[in-house]
């Protein structure tokens, strides 16, 4: 994929292929679709269209099923709520993108993924396909997760990052999130002298230090913190993600028109396998190194037995591993060369000693360089 380069948000109407998130609290007000508002965003989606390729990742379902079903707490109380919410929402939610997209003669299409659909290989590959001849079709498909059969341990969490995953899948140019403010602050924007941050050239601690985990309308799962982790997703794999206030009628064309939002231009343009290790969200353990690994890792090193000085976690040969240093900050992840038993057996050997501690001959690395992404 080629990095196509926007630097400013007009530029995302040039797009060949984008990915729009909308939230729950954009989409459901009280126990009611907003259909008023969606039918300016379906009618601005027809416009894109015109230059661009559209998907859209569309929370809503748990919040619609919710209504209908008269669950408390917008079906959240209880993860068998959330699924019985989930699964009355999915018809609501499909049927209105349907009614508002149709409208324009354009067909919807429902995707309902769970994490492992994006963090298996093989799995990612088909998604990926099935996207590419759904947009082949002339259809726009709606992806959400499928919170039907989601739990908390094998989920996405919140729509934002699926939308970064969602965008590496597609080959997407760039990813817009719909949020309730105009875009990241530097502090809290409900304080005062709050200032939009207009541009992000690479999410560093100090810019995910601004961020808050909150979700203001109490109906998402996601918040400002997420939206960063999705940004880096993106940045990571040559996507641009921009972050524009939805709440408004016409809510994308208010935002680029004036220019109104914060925009996360694309930093790198990884190799497609490396975008998907980057991109991944459910490390099956992780591996602890000392310095003198650190140092070697900056410089483009292979995680070594002899660096490791712990292991966490049940892992099998092939399984996403995190890494970490010495003081637990997290330093990339990779694929592993060994079961977390195996890497147990041989932390901190050196080559020559590893052997009788296998029963074979050792591998070149724990986890090869070419396996392996930075955090």
């Amino acid at each position: 994929m080629t990095m196509k380069v926007l630097s400013s948000l007009p530029d995302l109407r040039q797009t060949r292929r984008l990915v729009i998130k909308v939230g729950s609290a954009l989409l459901v007000e009280g126990k009611e679709a907003r259909t008023d508002w969606l039918a300016t965003l379906a009618t601005e989606i027809a416009d894109l269209r015109q230059n661009s390729e559209v998907i859209v990742v569309s929370s809503g379902a748990i919040a619609l099923g919710a209504a209908k079903l008269g669950l408390a707490k917008g079906g959240r109380g209880s993860l068998a709520d959330a699924q019985a919410a989930a699964s009355v929402g999915q018809v609501a939610l499909a049927r209105l993108w349907s009614d508002a997209l149709g409208t324009h003669g354009i067909t919807a299409a429902q995707i309902l993924v769970t994490l492992g659909d994006l963090e298996d290989r093989r799995r990612y590959l088909n998604a990926s396909a099935t996207l590419a001849r759904l947009l082949e079709a002339g259809a726009v498909p709606v992806v959400n997760e499928n919170d039907s059969v989601a739990t908390e341990e094998i989920r996405f969490g919140d729509n934002d990052r699926l939308a970064a995953r969602v965008a590496q899948a597609a080959g997407a140019d760039a990813v817009m999130l719909l949020s309730d403010v105009d875009g990241l602050y530097d502090r809290d924007p409900r304080e005062s002298g709050a200032k939009l941050v207009e541009r992000v050239d690479g999410v560093t601690p100090e810019i995910i230090a601004m961020a808050s985990s909150a979700s203001s309308s109490g109906l998402g799962s996601g918040g400002m913190l997420a939206k960063l982790q999705a940004a880096r997703i993106a940045e990571r794999a040559g996507i641009t993600l921009a972050i524009v206030n939805g709440t408004h009628p016409s809510p994308i064309s208010r935002a680029l028109d004036s220019g109104t939002g914060t925009l996360f231009p694309a930093q790198a343009d990884a190799s497609a396998r490396k975008a998907w290790l980057g991109g991944r969200l459910a490390p099956s353990g992780v591996i602890t190194v000392d310095l003198g690994c650190m140092a070697a890792l900056e410089n483009g090193a292979s995680v070594l037995a002899a660096g490791i000085t712990g292991v966490e976690g049940a892992f099998a040969r092939g399984d996403l591993v995190a890494i970490h240093g010495p003081n637990g900050e997290r330093l990339g992840q990779g694929l592993v060369e060994y079961t977390s038993a195996e890497c147990s057996a041989i932390l901190g050997l050196r080559e020559e000693h590893q052997s009788a501690k296998l029963g074979y001959a050792p591998r070149a690395a724990v986890i090869h360089r070419d396996h392996m992404v930075h955090a």
